[in-house]
């Protein structure tokens, strides 16, 4: 694939690649937590041209498994499906063997997209031949999302192009965060919120990531200091387990901390701030519709607070009277209705 076909994509997360690897080529995209540079944005995209060549294989709306962890790969490999027209399902690693034959059985996978570690190169393991591809109509999706919900039985959601832009855009939006700040990849980026805060960012967006491959709380502090990372897409369990350390960094360069995946207790909140002069800012959202609100200012203003509906965001109450409504959410490319909680979220 040459330059000339590249540039002639319809689809509009392609589109929006295009334009950052016109502004961003030579720049460092991906980064090891030691400031070693993984990837740059025209290293992303030669290494997508390669994968592009190993997927010629498969069919169009054919179903590919990504589990790789927070590989450097992630980019290419759902850039790539992207050209080839093929459907990303993320894997978690963590996910058991039960979960992932279910997922791959109820998706009709064709392949999965594998790596012997985190720093390991790609392996791509074909599990079927004959089937044909999922019957899509006129709405093929570009990637599906993996979700229990409230049961245990794996549901996948759909999610064409369009879907992942507009939430990759009212994330950045709404968080204020651009190509100048500096993502810490802690959090799954197979999960929702690492998917959404991470990748797309990267990719539409151009806002470079550090790969972290250490999860323990210490490890984070270390790889935030010494990376000189803006931002921090993380969970109450870090920021917890960030307040009970002693001999802490100072974390000069972070500006923005965000939390998400449970409920951030306001004593976690307090205590943060007081430790590291930080504020967190909550942040809820929905496999099903992305981002939902955010608490732009930190406030906190009481126990389970998440913030206001996020730039872009507009939300309904079904029964505005009832003790519990359903709650329907509406972006740019209208996004699915789901029970809001303001459990859990992602």
């Amino acid at each position: 694939m040459d330059s000339a076909q590249v540039m002639k994509s319809s689809d509009p997360l392609l589109k929006a690649w295009e334009e950052t690897l016109a502004r961003k080529r030579e720049a460092a995209a991906i980064f090891a937590t030691s400031g070693k540079v993984l990837r740059t944005f025209d290293e992303v995209e030669q290494r997508t041209r390669d994968l592009v060549h190993r997927l010629e294989v498969f069919r169009e709306g054919d179903v590919l498994a990504v589990q790789i962890g927070n590989h450097e790969d992630w980019p290419s490999v759902l850039i790539a499906c992207l050209r080839k027209h093929l459907v990303v399902l993320p894997l978690e690693q963590s996910i058991s063997e039960r979960q992932r034959d279910e997922a791959l059985a109820i998706c009709r996978v064709i392949a999965v997209a594998s790596a012997a570690s985190s720093e390991g190169s790609l392996e791509i393991i074909r599990l079927r031949t004959t089937d044909a591809p999922p019957d899509w109509g006129q709405r093929r999706p570009v990637l599906l999302k993996l979700t229990s919900g409230t049961t245990a039985t794996p549901r996948a959601i759909r999610f064409r192009s369009e879907q992942l832009l507009a939430d990759c855009s009212q994330i950045c939006e709404t968080m204020r965060i651009g190509d100048t700040d500096l993502n810490l990849g802690v959090i799954p980026i197979s999960h929702s919120y690492g998917f959404s805060n991470l990748l797309t960012p990267l990719i539409a967006r151009g806002v470079p990531l550090v790969i972290s491959r250490d999860r323990t709380p210490r490890a984070i502090l270390a790889d935030l200091e010494r990376s000189n990372a803006t931002v921090f897409p993380g969970m109450p369990v870090f920021y917890q387990a960030f307040c009970e350390m002693e001999h802490v960094p100072l974390l000069s360069k972070l500006r923005l901390c965000i939390s998400a995946g449970a409920p951030l207790p306001m004593a976690i909140t307090k205590k943060f701030q007081e430790k590291f002069n930080l504020a967190i800012h909550s942040f809820y959202g929905a496999s099903e519709c992305g981002g939902i609100c955010y608490d732009r200012d930190a406030t906190n203003a009481s126990e389970g607070f998440v913030g206001e509906v996020m730039k872009g965001v507009d939300l309904e109450m079904t029964d505005p009277n009832g003790a519990a409504t359903k709650v329907r959410v509406r972006s740019e490319w209208n996004f699915r209705s789901r029970r809001f909680t303001g459990a859990r979220g992602f």
